[in-house]
């Protein structure tokens, strides 16, 4: 008999699949439930049936049941941990993909997975075969004959090395034949497993021992010409347990009860039940890289409805469409846009239609854009049409682009699925196919808003077929979605908060921020100006010039030629980092110099600069991009630019907002809610104490202060204050007494001391702390007042650090969201109130708990109140929601 068997020891390559995938973020389904092992596992088997190619294959597990190991020796194994929770959840799961992979697994009561992979290895190895066996355990390198190979691969962030050991590199590498690894391991035995060995002889002098005396039988018949008096003791002191190691250690291979070879051969997989097995575990990259898509794209085919595209020519035939599908209640409307330099970006085609019946058109020297753009007014304008929409924000940019807006209604696919799973990778058409109907439409990369491929490259017959295919999709994800929202609380949130919120970030995307050029310039040059002479201030402290960018340089200077002590290196040479410079800031008056030569670098490039570069040149405006589905907690977030990240941390940092104006007749009002997050715990922990300092208006910082300190608060001091109002923001974080400690330069025992001080003064946020832990573990999810939710597989995790992180998210997103939420609320009633009086003026910033009017000057006290009512009466809650206003000729000004 020919052919290879590949045997696999299931636990072993579970396990390092398992630590491998490990960390803050690993992965798990968008239901919570932990998938790293079972990922890692397919990845490392699936590489080994490729590189193997065997005939016959099968994996190996143990069995809880005790071993003939255990009957001889009670302490086998008794050190060894359970395993962990999170892990022992997916061992199932990994049997069930190996019956959907035809994969014979092998079990049996009496022996350990190194056995029956030591018998069917003999017994292939008797047929003339040759074997292969993929373990992470070392110990079955004593298998290894002219015939099994063992592989040993080693997983480190996501990447696999394979260790092959033949007979030849277990000699090279241990100084003996595999089989007197045996011998070697008698003698200095194996913590793992308990197992003893000779105490007092480590690995070292085991194998020198079994080099010159092949066996344990042989070295102790020749003890006496042991030269060294302490390794003879130790030897004839612990010759019974060497004796009972060996056993222990010896891999079984023979022995009855087990399938025959036969049974192992290599068989088709059940294509069809493993892909329902990685559709449930949402292994979308596995389905793909298997084959399994083409099983999705068959059952797309089989299922979609069946609609006919009816492609528009003439700008005179889709204008009696529009006003035709006007008319209708419900609508699939797909913009095919594209980012361009203009604003509101380009229309590159688009489908419509209901039911069964699309109509797809594509701008071009048929109809042009402008021209297409007014043709759909009658769709856009009818409140009674509902469209169901993908990314309704960039659609919404678009419409105003040509001057119009939007009156019907909407659903958004895209907002939707990001309330119902806010950690997904990605929203794109295909994986909610894939996720609510299990199809995968196979749409070109355009479609996935991914890569570079844009909807205006792809020829017209491909394009249509793909908007058809698409289109047919919308109505069914919507269904489910709408589903699913009501089901999880999520109606409001999504309806009253995230779907308007597309057309207020639309907006302010659209309307952008004017920003003086002149004054960006006059800025860099101050900072141009200030680097120089903090350069040559660098160079005479050195005494020498030198790239001060360049860490290595740096490293030389300060660690060698000045003498400061390093206080760590990196494989390169010295760390200069951030966190390694303020350490050492009090040691030598060149540190802050380059601190703060750091610092005016980064203002200078990323901002004098940067913002420059992304100034319209038509508008004279930055027009950021405003994301609503990046963040888990709810926050928006700002890119290309990121405005919300303007420096305001120090002085020369906040003067770029002097560059940051209004248009002619305008002025700029701002609007930042005070301590929103704090009142927000006070309102949801119902905490006496703090609701009072709220109702009162007493500072929230100064009371925590008085109480933690014990001192009457007319007595309590600035750093007093400081410290209290690190405990009452870092508790919202869930911070630890190291992270405190770290940040108000206090004792670690201090800082806890601070904590309990806190939480004895506010008793009710310490039962929310609790609760919010112990209800995230039970439900694997935590959600904000408005019913955001947010799943934390990490709380399950079996590794304290994970676990830790895991607390620290429970604890901070229902706060943290819930404001988030509120800040959301406000910006549509703003938006709308505005909207709906026709002012000039519009909402054009929002910089977490801060909204940013760029206010036409004739209706500032308007829209002051505007702001006010619409901000503090955004929710009931239990304490006021306050807000502080201020004006400005530009944002230095107003902030």
């Amino acid at each position: 008999m020919r052919g290879k068997l590949l045997i696999v020891d299931g636990n072993s390559i579970l396990n390092r699949a398992f630590y491998a995938f490990k960390g803050p973020g690993f992965l798990s389904t968008s239901e919570g439930f932990p998938t790293n092992a079972v990922f890692g596992f397919i990845n490392i088997l699936n590489k080994y049936i490729e590189e193997e190619n065997p005939d016959h294959i099968g994996v190996a597990f143990d069995l809880k049941a005790k071993t003939f190991r255990h009957i001889m020796c009670e302490d086998y194994k008794a050190t060894r941990k359970p395993m962990p929770r999170d892990l022992a959840r997916q061992l199932p799961v990994v049997k069930d993909v190996l019956k959907a992979m035809k994969i014979a697994i092998l079990e049996n009561e009496g022996l350990e997975a190194d056995d029956i992979i030591g018998i069917y290895s003999r017994i292939a190895e008797e047929k003339g075969m040759e074997v292969a066996i993929l373990t992470g355990d070392r110990d079955a390198l004593q298998l290894v004959s002219e015939k099994t190979t063992v592989i040993i691969p080693s997983t480190s962030k996501g990447k696999t090395e394979t260790n092959r050991f033949s007979p030849e590199l277990v000699k090279e590498k241990y100084g003996v034949e595999p089989v007197a690894l045996i011998e070697v391991k008698a003698l200095m035995g194996d913590t793992s497993d308990n197992i003893k060995g000779v105490p007092g002889i480590g690995e070292k002098t085991a194998i020198e021992l079994i080099r010159e005396y092949g066996t344990i039988e042989n070295l102790y018949q020749h003890l006496n010409e042991i030269p060294r008096e302490r390794v003879r003791a130790l030897l004839e002191e612990g010759k019974d347990s060497a004796f009972l190691s060996r056993k222990l250690a010896t891999i079984v291979r023979t022995g009855d009860g087990l399938a025959e070879l036969e049974s192992l051969k290599r068989e088709e997989m059940d294509e069809e039940a493993l892909y329902q097995l990685f559709q449930e575990l949402e292994f979308r990259s596995l389905i793909k890289r298997m084959g399994l898509d083409r099983l999705a794209k068959a059952e797309a085919a089989a299922e979609t409805v069946t609609c006919q595209v009816t492609v528009v020519e003439t700008a005179e035939d889709f204008e009696r469409i529009a006003k035709q599908l006007g008319k209708e209640k419900e609508l699939v409307f797909y913009a095919m846009l594209e980012q361009t330099g203009r604003i509101g970006g380009n229309m590159a085609a688009l489908i419509t239609g209901s039911v069964d019946r699309f109509y797809f058109a594509r701008t071009g020297d048929r109809i042009d854009e402008p021209e297409l753009a007014k043709l759909l007014s009658p769709i856009f304008e009818n409140p009674d049409t509902r469209l169901i929409c993908h990314d309704v924000k960039s659609l919404y940019t678009w419409i105003l682009s040509y001057g119009m807006d939007l009156e019907c209604g909407l659903f958004d696919l895209m907002i939707a699925e990001y309330l119902l799973d806010a950690q997904a990778d990605s929203y794109s058409i295909d994986r909610l196919a894939v996720k609510h109907l299990g199809q995968s439409p196979d749409l070109p990369e355009a479609f996935m808003g991914t890569g570079r491929q844009r909807f205006s490259d792809i020829p017209g017959d491909e394009l249509v077929c793909a908007a058809g295919k698409a289109a047919s999709l919308f109505r069914s994800i919507y269904e489910k979605q709408s589903q699913r929202l009501d089901d999880s609380g999520q109606h409001f949130l999504y309806h009253d908060v995230e779907l308007p919120l597309t057309m207020v970030l639309g907006s302010m995307e659209y309307y952008g921020f004017k920003v003086d050029k002149n004054a960006l310039e006059e800025y860099g040059d101050m900072l141009e100006r200030r680097i120089r002479s903090l350069e040559q201030t660098i160079y005479m402290l050195a005494g020498e010039e030198f790239n001060i960018n360049s860490t290595k340089q740096l490293g030389v200077v300060l660690f060698e030629k000045i003498g400061l002590k390093a206080v760590k290196k990196t494989k390169t040479g010295y760390s200069t980092d951030a966190e390694v410079l303020e350490s050492l800031a009090d040691k030598h008056e060149i540190i802050p110099c380059i601190l703060e030569y750091r610092q005016l670098a980064k203002l200078k490039s990323t901002y004098a600069e940067g913002l420059a570069k992304v100034i319209h040149p038509v508008t004279g405006r930055i027009h950021s991009r405003f994301n609503q589905t990046v963040t888990a907690t709810g926050r928006i977030s700002s890119t290309e630019p990121n405005l919300q990240n303007i420096p305001v941390r120090t002085e020369l940092g906040r003067e770029i907002r002097k560059a940051f104006i209004p248009e002619e007749g305008f002025t700029l009002v701002d609007a930042d809610y005070s301590q929103i997050e704090l009142r927000v715990l006070a309102h949801i922990t119902g905490d006496e104490t703090l609701k009072k300092a709220f109702l009162e208006g007493a500072d929230i910082h100064t009371l925590t202060a008085s109480q933690v300190f014990r001192v009457p608060m007319e007595h309590v001091t600035p750093e007093m204050r400081r410290s209290a109002k690190a405990v009452n923001f870092g508790i919202i974080y869930g911070i630890s007494d190291f992270s405190l400690a770290k940040d108000i330069n206090v004792s670690r025992k201090e800082a806890a001391r601070y904590i309990e001080g806190y939480l004895d003064t506010y008793p009710k946020v310490r039962e929310y702390m609790d609760d919010t832990v112990r209800m995230g573990q039970e439900k694997g999810y935590v959600e904000t007042m408005f019913h955001r939710i947010r799943h934390i597989p990490e709380l399950k995790s079996s590794n304290f650090a994970v676990r830790s992180f895991g607390k620290r998210v429970a604890l901070n997103t229902p706060i943290q969201g819930s404001a988030a939420d509120i800040i959301k609320i406000a910006m549509v009633r703003v938006w709308r109130e505005l909207k709906k009086r026709k002012l000039k003026s519009r909402l054009i910033l929002q910089v977490h708990d801060e909204l940013l009017v760029e206010t036409w000057e004739d209706e500032l006290e308007e829209v002051k109140n505007i702001i006010r009512v619409g901000m503090e009466e955004a929710v009931a809650l239990s304490v006021p929601l306050t807000v502080d206003i201020s004006v400005g000729r530009n944002w230095y000004e107003a902030k």
